[in-house]
C-alpha cells in the first residue's frame, strides 16, 4: 500500500464538530476499502486566498493515510460528491513525517510568542524626543491663488 497525505476544505458555515466529523467520515471510507489512517488533524477555520464557491473561509482537514490506490480514488470521488467539501488535495509521499504538521507547528509557535493579539499601542515606540515642536517648518502664511482657477467673486 502507498502513503498519502490528504487536505480538504469544507464550507465555512459548518460547525467545528461537523468539520471534524467529516475527517472521521472520510477516514472510515478509507478503512472500509482496505486502507488505514496514520493520523488526522483539524486545522480550523481559515481565510482563503480567493473565493471558492462564494466562500471566503473554510474548515481545513488533514489526513495521513496508508491505503491502496482504489481506496483513495473512492474517497476522492465521494469527497467530490459531498456538498460540504469545496476542495481536495491528495499527495503521494515516500514517508510520513513524525509529529504534528507544519501548520500545527506554526500555530503553536505563534501562540508561544504572543501571536497577533493586542493592538498597535502595545509596541515599544522608543524615545520620540527628536520630533520637538516641528519648528523647522517655519511660518508658511496663507496660500496664494491657484493658477488654474479664476479668483472667486465675493
Amino acid at each position: 500500500m502507498a502513503l498519502y497525505e490528504h487536505v480538504f476544505i469544507a464550507r465555512q458555515d459548518l460547525s467545528n464538530a461537523q468539520a471534524e466529523g467529516l475527517v472521521e467520515h472520510f477516514g472510515q471510507i478509507l478503512k472500509d476499502n482496505g486502507g488505514s489512517i496514520v493520523g488526522t488533524e483539524y486545522w480550523g477555520l481559515r481565510t482563503l486566498a480567493y473565493k471558492i464557491k462564494k466562500n471566503r473561509k473554510g474548515h481545513y482537514g488533514y489526513m495521513r493515510t496508508d491505503a491502496p490506490a482504489a481506496a483513495v480514488k473512492e474517497m476522492e470521488r465521494l469527497m467530490g460528491l459531498h456538498d460540504d467539501v469545496m476542495r481536495v488535495l491528495t499527495i503521494k509521499v515516500d514517508a510520513h513525517e513524525e509529529g504534528p504538521s507544519a501548520v500545527i507547528q506554526a500555530r503553536s509557535s505563534r501562540d508561544e510568542r504572543g501571536g497577533r493579539g493586542g493592538f498597535r499601542g502595545d509596541r515599544d515606540r522608543g524615545d520620540r524626543g527628536d520630533r520637538g515642536d516641528r519648528g523647522d517648518r517655519g511660518d508658511r502664511g496663507d496660500r496664494g491663488p491657484r493658477p488654474d482657477r479664476a479668483p472667486r467673486a465675493e
